[in-house]
């Protein structure tokens, strides 16, 4: 079976239980990925685990280089990606230590996140009304529902820059805008994985409620982490169950999600962005 990735946030460095068989650094066109990669055995699959800020939580979520972290996972033989994320309320009814599964994101970072594979020498215009994976997220749902958490099945995540916490006039804007959690990391890479054809979904861990909520003190690192610390076991167990009840063939949309993406002549793309993305688009440019 091909293998799973699991990108770890806030509160998420590593899994308990995961049987390690080694640790690997990859380079990229891109650079470098936030860290080592893990390739162990959990639930008797092969899973590749990043931690997304890094051991240690060194990385802001505007320094964290994307590209090499979902490229990385491409060139480790990854066709599905777990993401974990702490996040931001903006909805009562979806309350600290809830999950979400995310289905919807708005962007509104602010400074020049590389977002796409394609900026030079090919043009690549992916569709992306949809930017996760509907079978993945329906696992993730099921899989949270039958272990007694509080899921929610949808959610708009709408992802500020940071590292800044929203301001209440911010924080108020995007309860206008019917906006249902908040965070600084996933839009890159659901973009990221939908043109590496790689399954995403994002299990979003509620913290706190942003600033916006009169009965709720402002949100504080104090209060993300320990919510988070309070959340990240049962997140463990989410992914656990998902991975052993994931069955080895993908039947949705991603798997081809290129193949009428690319504008480019084939004759005219460069030799070396050829080569450096070959894992991603080479069954197509040949």
């Amino acid at each position: 079976m091909p293998r799973i990735g699991i990108i770890g946030g806030s509160g998420l460095y590593k899994i308990e239980g995961m049987q390690i068989i080694k640790q690997v650094a990859l380079k990229t066109p891109f650079g470098k990925p936030s860290d080592k990669f893990t390739i162990g055995k959990l639930e008797g699959k092969e899973v590749v685990f990043l931690p997304r800020h890094g051991v240690g939580h060194r990385i802001s979520p505007s320094g964290i280089n994307y590209r090499a972290n979902i490229f990385a996972m491409k060139k480790l033989g990854v066709e599905r990606i777990i993401s974990v994320t702490a996040c931001g309320s903006l909805r009562e009814e979806m309350k600290p230590l809830d999950f979400v599964v995310v289905d919807q994101f708005v962007d509104r970072t602010n400074h020049g996140r590389d977002m796409s594979f394609f900026d030079r020498g090919i043009v690549c215009h992916i569709v992306f009304s949809h930017p996760v994976c509907a079978d993945l997220c329906s696992q993730i749902y099921s899989a949270g529902k039958s272990l007694n958490l509080n899921m929610h099945k949808s959610g708009t995540y709408i992802n500020m820059e940071g590292p800044q916490f929203s301001t209440l006039a911010e924080s108020e804007l995007y309860r206008s805008w019917g906006m249902d959690v908040i965070g600084m990391t996933n839009m890159a890479e659901a973009k990221l994985c939908r043109e590496a054809e790689i399954c995403y979904s994002t299990l979003a861990c509620i913290t706190d409620y942003d600033c916006w909520y009169p009965d709720h003190e402002s949100v504080t690192l104090d209060m993300v982490m320990n919510n988070l610390q309070k959340n990240v076991e049962n997140a463990k167990r989410i992914i656990c169950k998902v991975i052993k009840e994931l069955k080895p063939d993908r039947g949705c949309s991603c798997v081809s999600a290129l193949e009428f993406a690319i504008v480019t002549d084939k004759k005219l793309i460069p030799a070396k962005v050829k080569k450096d993305l070959e894992i991603i688009i080479g069954k197509y440019v040949k």
